[in-house]
């Protein structure tokens, strides 16, 4: 794609390009990502304690969006498709209390990922719901969070998309955005020297061409409509990776989640492993489910850093004690679980707790073995462990009729 070069050197040089405006000589821009990290998580925050409003207008997303709007040119009109419109009852996260989680949810998940495929895996989780209203103008918010990963999204930059790569991308479809970051990722990686590892020059290129303020040639395009991309590939692997991991997954978030509901049914605080907090099963969160920290157990970091790790936690609300503590074990080391929870119990030995590994019912003979070693028998932490087969079935008894976590130990065995 050589003859981009000029179209790219024309527009850095203009000194009234969104490059040189915005992109560059612009420390408002800089300032903009924390103050809109702040703000994503306010809303999260709102949408979980249920304080967020049923409407646009002086909601936590307000500000968020004010500050967007703020970067001006790229992203004037940024905040239109969050406007409440009662009408259509548009876009369906104010009066509906199901898709304001599903939102919130998701921006906890994108603020936590570390990569591009946790934050497509949320994206593709959020199409798959099908919110009025609610489309890829998100991508906006997921660029100040992802700035390296994830580009603006505009009317104008599929313009200038549509113009300079010969294609009919649309604005209001997840899968069209999805098409679009893959090519303009491929052409940021090309001209890496001339752009930058955050997206906005070259989404500002786009931007300039889809605003008429920069003219592409018949050669240019040609150039770049004929470029081989691999388009759809990565979306296309993610979703054969996600179908593959699916069944493992879902199995061990499923008996975190039924761990959760008892819990809390019970009338403790609950706690997940500290990796899992962003975790959803059956449309809820494990984020909006518990409390969102490890209380202080005044242990040294080590340790209290490998019990942050144990699935699931139960919290007494009137001591802070631990009462419960559950490892699933669905594939992984039985006996790193078992080390887990001997560490918790060496470690807080006046809390009155119970200790369990949750087990597919073919690990079984697995597990006693385990709990037969010498070094747990012998040191005489007592572990019980459940298969899944009997959480699940009695999950909702245990909910209903349970009293405390003793409750527990009418589904689990031990090793005698």
């Amino acid at each position: 794609m050589e003859n981009l070069n000029p179209l790219i050197e024309t527009y850095k040089n203009d000194s009234a390009s969104v490059f040189n405006t915005w992109f560059i000589n612009n420390n408002d821009r800089l300032k903009a990502f924390r103050s809109i990290r702040r703000g994503v998580q306010q809303i999260v925050e709102d949408i979980r304690i249920g304080i967020f409003p049923n409407d646009f207008k002086g909601s936590s997303l307000e500000f968020i969006m004010s500050c967007i709007t703020e970067q001006k040119e790229i992203f004037e009109g940024a905040a239109h498709p969050f406007y409440w419109k009662p009408k259509l009852r548009i876009p369906d996260i104010y009066e509906n209390q199901e898709n304001k989680r599903l939102f919130g949810q998701f921006l906890q998940s994108c603020l936590v990922a570390l990569n591009d495929d946790s934050v497509i895996k949320e994206i593709l989780r959020l199409d798959e719901r099908n919110i009025k209203g609610l489309g890829p103008a998100v991508a906006n918010i997921l660029y100040f969070l992802h700035p390296t990963l994830f580009p603006p999204f505009n009317t104008a930059i599929v313009r200038g998309y549509n113009s300079l790569f010969g294609e009919k991308r649309k604005l209001g479809s997840w899968s069209e955005y999805l098409a679009m970051r893959e090519r303009i990722i491929l052409t940021n990686g090309m001209y890496r020297q001339s752009f930058s590892s955050d997206l906005g020059a070259v989404t500002g290129l786009l931007f300039e061409i889809g605003s008429d303020r920069l003219i592409i040639t018949s050669e240019q395009a040609e150039e770049a409509i004929n470029y081989d991309s691999t388009e759809g590939t990565i979306v296309k692997k993610l979703k054969q990776k996600l179908d593959e991991e699916q069944t493992d997954e879902n199995l061990h978030t499923e008996m975190q989640f039924h761990l959760l509901k008892i819990g809390i049914a019970l009338g403790y605080n609950v706690l997940p492993a500290s990796n899992d907090r962003s975790k959803v099963y059956n449309d809820q969160s494990f984020h909006f489910m518990a409390q969102t920290e490890l209380p202080s157990l005044n242990l040294d970091k080590d340790t209290e850093n490998t019990i942050r790790l144990i699935d699931v936690l139960w919290f007494s609300k009137e001591s802070g004690n631990i009462v419960s503590a559950f490892e699933v074990e669905k594939s992984t080391s039985i006996y790193s679980g078992i080390l887990r929870l001997a560490d918790l119990s060496y470690s807080l030995p006046q809390d009155q707790r119970n200790l369990f590994i949750v087990i597919p019912d073919a690990r079984e003979k697995d597990v006693i073995l385990q709990l037969k070693r010498p070094s747990i028998k012998n040191n005489a932490v007592e572990i019980h462990y459940i298969l899944f087969s009997e959480l699940r079935k009695h999950c909702d008894a245990l909910c209903k009729f349970g009293e405390d976590h003793q409750i527990m130990k009418k589904i689990s065995k031990t090793v005698l």
